[in-house]
C-alpha cells in the first residue's frame, strides 16, 4: 500500500520495497509534480494514477525471477558493455548461478544468500575436475557475475540497493610465481636456431618485452619502427568458443604501449618479415591478406593455442619445464627489477593501469632488490660492532 506525502506542491510516493536479511523494511519512493494549470479535481485524478502506475511497477519488480533479469541482462546489455571474453565467461557461469539463485524474486537475493552460494563455491567437491573447492578467484568470478546483475537492477530502480557488495570471497593463499632461471631462459634463447622462425621470434620478444600473449599475436608489422627500435602494443588477439580469433583492444588504456627493444631482437625480426613476403608472394591468392606478424600457413591471425603448444613441445625437446608463456612476463619484471627498475618503469612496460597492481604483483621481487641494496649500503660503508663497557 502506497502512502503520499504533500511536501509544497509536490506529492511524495512511497512504497515498501521488501525487507533486508536484517529485518528492516526498504523502501522505494518518488516525487510527482503537477503541471501549472491543473485543477484540483485534475490532480487527484493524475495522483491516483501515479500511484498505481508506482505500485504496479514495484510489484512487477517483485514478482521478477533473478534467472529471467540475468537472461536480459546477458542478452540487451552486457554485450554493449563487456569484453567478448568476459561475457563468455559470465554466460559460462549461469549453469550453477541459475540453480542456486536464479528461481529467487529480485527482493529475496538477499546478502545472506548469495554469500551461503559463494560459500559453497569454497567447499569440497565444487571443483568437479579436482574434487577440490573452487578457487577464490573462481568464486570471485561467481560474485562478480551476480553483483553485475544486481547493480542493473539497482539502476532500474527494481531494487533499492545491491546486497552482492557485502558479500565476501575467502582469500588466496599467495601462491609464489613460476619464473624461469636466468639460466634456463639462456638455455631456452640458445637452442632457438633449430626451430621454426615465428616461434623464434615469439620467444624472443616475450622474453625481451614482457607483452602479454594476446598482445604478441596482436602485432602488426605497422607496429614495428625499424628505424627507431621501437615496437608499439595497440591491439589483443583473442579467442571465445563462441567468436573464435578475434580481435579486440588492450586490456587497459596503460597497455597501449611503445617499448624500445635492442637492436638484435629487429634483426631476428627483419629476416622473419623476409620470409613472410617469400611465403606471401609464393602462395599468391592464397594468402591471407593480413598484416599480422604472426599467422597460420596462409596469413590468417594465429590461434591463441598455437604458441603454448609450440612451447610445451620444444621445452619437452630441451628438457626444461613449460611454465607457460606468460612466465616470460614474469621473467621480464623480475629482470627489470633487480636492473635496478623504479616500479613506475615497471608498471609502464608492463601496461599495468596502476603501479599498485605491479607492486602486489612483484612485491617479493622488489623486497628482495631493496634488501640486496641495504648489504651493499652496508659493504660500501662498514660500520665496526658497539663495544659494550663493563657495568
Amino acid at each position: 500500500m502506497a502512502t503520499v506525502q504533500k511536501r509544497g506542491k509536490s506529492y511524495r510516493i512511497r512504497v515498501s520495497d521488501g525487507y533486508t536479511a536484517a529485518g528492516k523494511q526498504v523502501t522505494r519512493s518518488m516525487t510527482w509534480t503537477p503541471d501549472p494549470g491543473m485543477t484540483a479535481r485534475q490532480i487527484e485524478k493524475e495522483l491516483q494514477r501515479q500511484i498505481v502506475q508506482f505500485e504496479d511497477g514495484n510489484k512487477k519488480a517483485a514478482s521478477l525471477k533473478f534467472e529471467s533479469l540475468a537472461a536480459e541482462w546477458l542478452t540487451d546489455y552486457a554485450p554493449q558493455h563487456l569484453r567478448p571474453r568476459t561475457l563468455a565467461l559470465y554466460n559460462s557461469l549461469t549453469g550453477r548461478t541459475y540453480a542456486a539463485l536464479g528461481h529467487l524474486r529480485i527482493d529475496k537475493v538477499t546478502a545472506k544468500r548469495i554469500q551461503e552460494f559463494i560459500s559453497s563455491l569454497g567447499k569440497p567437491g565444487s571443483n568437479k575436475k579436482t574434487g577440490g573447492p573452487l578457487s577464490p578467484k573462481t568464486q570471485g568470478h561467481y560474485l562478480t557475475f551476480v553483483s553485475d546483475v544486481l547493480d542493473y537492477a539497482e539502476r532500474l530502480d527494481i531494487i533499492s540497493d545491491n546486497p552482492a557488495k557485502r558479500v565476501q570471497v575467502s582469500k588466496a593463499k599467495p601462491k609464489e610465481k613460476q619464473v624461469y632461471t636466468l639460466e634456463q631462459a639462456q638455455t631456452i634463447l640458445d637452442n632457438l636456431s633449430g626451430e621454426s622462425l615465428w616461434f623464434q621470434v615469439f620467444v624472443i620478444l616475450a622474453i625481451y618485452s614482457g607483452f602479454r600473449r594476446g598482445e604478441l599475436l596482436g602485432l602488426e608489422w605497422k607496429d614495428i619502427d625499424f628505424a627507431t627500435g621501437v615496437v608499439t602494443v595497440r591491439r589483443s588477439s583473442l579467442y571465445t568458443k563462441a567468436q573464435g580469433t578475434f580481435t579486440d583492444t588492450t586490456k587497459t588504456e596503460g597497455s597501449q604501449r611503445a617499448l624500445k627493444l635492442p637492436a638484435v631482437v629487429f634483426e631476428y625480426l627483419k629476416a622473419y618479415r623476409a620470409q613472410q613476403r617469400k611465403t606471401r608472394l609464393a602462395l599468391g591468392d592464397k594468402w591471407h591478406q593480413c598484416d599480422r606478424l604472426f599467422t597460420t600457413w596462409d596469413g590468417h591471425p594465429m590461434s591463441t593455442n598455437a604458441p603454448y603448444s609450440a612451447l610445451r613441445r620444444y621445452c619437452a625437446k630441451i628438457g626444461l619445464p613449460n611454465l607457460g608463456i606468460h612466465s616470460f612476463r614474469h621473467l621480464n619484471a623480475s629482470l627489470l627489477i633487480t636492473s635496478g627498475a623504479d616500479v613506475r618503469t615497471v608498471s609502464a612496460a608492463l601496461g599495468h593501469s596502476q603501479t599498485s597492481t605491479t607492486l602486489n604483483i612483484y612485491a617479493h621481487t622488489f623486497a628482495a632488490v631493496q634488501a640486496q641494496a641495504a648489504d651493499a649500503l652496508a659493504d660500501a660503508l662498514p660500520l665496526a660492532s658497539p663495544k659494550h663497557k663493563k657495568a
